[in-house]
């Protein structure tokens, strides 16, 4: 009886806890559908640039299943080349054909690859293999860490820096300490700026260990500046850290602060450069531009692969800290209901 009664407790206790409940059914979903519009989206469709290919030839070629762009110089196609509009493009020097490819996206470069083989079957039956073949951007040893790297760099100091200022904005709340800085002169705003300065020093030293370490010990590749891959690491803590914060107005416990993860932090995955978008369906992969990390793990893999500069990154890194000020305000607004307390 003694177990019945426990039993009984237990399961009354979670079915009037509406946010672990929802939890338990709606987040599994949530992730599963996720999975299934992205493993069952469209096959990737390659974008291929056409420079000077003579007629003849190009009406032997089979250009089905592919994006065709036709160049009058090389000088354009390099140009969308490195805007990313086109994987690569083949072009024809003294009669010799050859192929210049994007080069930064393992799994692209693969399909692009495959499909000039395709291509070329008619009048080669051999393929590409034999032709002339550059890279703009990484090499063909390039791996998949080498391109993955940089957004799991990202995620993974979002994720932490997320949990930690969240747990520990939580905990000053629940000891009391928050209520007895809303009681003093102290106005709302400067707690916030305390806070986010406070744990911000410690999130810049944590991004600058874990992307040296990343960088300099696992040999991750470096084609950029380190500065920028600095920059762009604390933009992204600055925006986990007040995200973090915010949230934390919402939990009562570190349980519920935990429930956050797989609603705010799991989705982003799926629209952080891990899976190509373009393979998404169109009314899914809009939601990717309104996530921090999308822009993060673009700015990285810009540097860290591309070898970009601060011309290329900016934009990124303008928009991180707009989510900052955005979630600061927001928390300044969180912060109204414990002021009546």
């Amino acid at each position: 009886m003694r177990v019945k009664a426990l039993v009984i407790r237990i399961l009354r206790q979670i079915i009037r806890d509406k946010r672990t409940l929802g939890l338990l059914i709606f987040a599994p979903i949530l992730i599963l559908t996720m999975l299934h519009l992205v493993f069952n989206g469209d096959d990737y469709v390659p974008k291929v640039g056409l420079v000077e290919i003579p007629e003849a030839l190009e009406e032997q070629l089979d250009l089905d299943d592919a994006g065709i762009t036709k160049y009058p110089d090389v000088e354009s196609a390099t140009e969308d080349i490195e805007k990313q509009l086109i994987d690569g493009y083949i072009s024809f020097k003294n009669s010799s054909p050859s192929i210049v490819l994007e080069g930064s996206d393992p799994n692209v470069n693969g399909a692009t690859i495959k499909w000039l083989q395709k291509a070329f079957k008619p009048v080669q039956p051999e393929g590409p293999n034999d032709l002339e073949m550059e890279f703009v951007h990484g090499s063909e040893d390039m791996n998949q860490f080498d391109y993955f790297g940089p957004v799991l760099l990202g995620f993974f100091i979002f994720f932490f820096v997320f949990l930690i200022a969240g747990v520990s904005f939580l905990r000053e709340r629940t000891t009391g300490t928050l209520e007895r800085l809303l009681s003093s002169p102290l106005r709302k705003w400067e707690i916030v700026v305390g806070y986010i300065l406070g744990f911000g020093l410690f999130t810049m030293i944590q991004a600058t260990i874990i992307a040296s370490y990343a960088i300099y010990v696992l040999g991750m590749l470096m084609e950029g500046a380190f500065i920028y891959v600095l920059l762009i690491t604390l933009a992204l803590s600055f925006t986990a850290l007040t995200l973090g914060t915010l949230l934390s107005a919402f939990a009562n416990n570190e349980l519920q602060m935990i429930q956050f993860i797989p609603i705010v932090i799991v989705p982003q995955v799926f629209f952080s450069g891990l899976f190509n978008l373009e393979t998404i369906s169109d009314w899914l992969n809009w939601i990717g531009p309104l996530t921090p990390l999308y822009y993060a793990a673009d700015a990285l893999r810009n540097v860290m692969v591309r070898g970009y500069g601060w011309g290329d990154i900016y934009i990124n890194i303008l928009v991180l800290l707009g989510f900052s000020v955005l979630f600061m305000f927001l928390n300044i607004v969180a912060l109204r209901k414990y002021r009546k307390i």
